[in-house]
């Protein structure tokens, strides 16, 4: 079975390019107890988990995430903080599930995530810039956005951008792209008639808005947009042309400088000869993985009981 690719909402699984891809799914869920069932139920069968939240999620949901991870004391579940816009996030969760029918190592995989992002064009058109905080936001356009009327194109990623729309012009990718486009309470056409042609992308696709997205912007008058590589043989060429290293914490494979399983950095070559430290002292169990006194109720416990434990390196 395929590395499993969950994702802190529903509204962020997209619908998949043709029948091969695998669907995401959802991590944590309503309850502790419930979400370490799940989360369990998919390292039974899948083996991994690779786990993606936005950067600007609640602390809640991320102390769920690593309280379920504590409990279960696995060493097979990746949690990935992605700071990049909601749809953004989802576009990356996409690709991951395209990847993830390919013949790449679950560390690999986690690892592609970083590299992956670089290459994600996310932003979103704005009546307002009032309240975004997330984006650099000059004096003067903090002015402008109190005219009736006026509207901002923003880039997040790769680099950020503020442009007034009509004055200026955002800076696409030099690649090929899908675009994908979420319509907030102010439906307007110039992502899909202007930015896209603008980007010369290869295909436009409607989704739904997340929620988290009006509050990641500032305003619930917005075009969310993401524009990402989607060929999977583009793809798989991008991951496998890096090379592969193997992590001297976990022993997983991975590419660029750090596991996304366990969060170690590559160390330097100078200090490559060195003994690694003990298992017992490893990165994630160093981190703040440990499980709060607030998310142990008495239901943990029950579900805890109920779900075996994973030592580490096991199913």
């Amino acid at each position: 079975m395929p590395t499993a690719i969950a994702v802190t909402s529903p509204d962020l699984v997209l619908p998949p390019h043709d029948r091969q891809i695998p669907p995401a799914v959802v991590q944590p869920l309503d309850t502790l107890e419930s979400s370490l069932l799940g989360m369990h139920a998919l390292i039974e069968q899948h083996g991994y988990v690779i786990s993606l939240y936005p950067a600007s999620v609640s602390g809640e949901v991320t102390q769920r995430l690593r309280t379920v991870r504590s409990v279960l004391e696995s060493d097979r579940i990746a949690l990935l903080g992605i700071d990049l816009p909601p749809l953004g996030v989802a576009l990356l969760a996409q690709q991951l599930r395209q990847l993830s029918v390919c013949d790449f190592s679950p560390g690999v995989l986690a690892s592609a995530a970083r590299l992956l992002a670089h290459y994600i064009y996310a932003g979103a058109l704005l009546g307002s810039v009032a309240k975004l905080d997330r984006v650099p936001v000059s004096l003067k356009s903090h002015a402008k956005s109190w005219v009736p009327g006026a509207q901002f194109a923003v880039l997040a990623n790769p680099r950020p951008q503020l442009v007034r729309v009509g004055q200026e012009e955002l800076a696409g990718p030099e690649f090929g792209t899908r675009l994908l486009a979420a319509a907030g309470q102010a439906p307007s056409d110039w992502v899909t008639e202007t930015l896209a042609p603008a980007w010369r992308v290869q295909g436009v696709a409607t989704v739904p808005l997340p929620e988290e997205s009006t509050r990641w912007w500032g305003t619930g008058k917005l075009v969310e947009f993401a524009a990402g590589l989607y060929d999977v043989s583009v793809l798989y060429q991008l991951v496998s042309s890096v090379r592969r290293e193997q992590c001297h914490w976990c022993g997983l494979e991975l590419i660029g400088d750090r596991c996304g399983f366990c969060a170690a950095p590559l160390p330097p070559v100078s200090a490559s000869a060195q003994p690694s430290p003990s298992p017992s002292s490893s990165p994630s169990s160093t981190r703040s993985t440990s499980a709060s006194p607030s998310e142990l109720p008495a239901a943990t416990a029950r579900a805890a009981s109920s779900v075996r434990a994973l030592p580490p390196g096991a199913t």
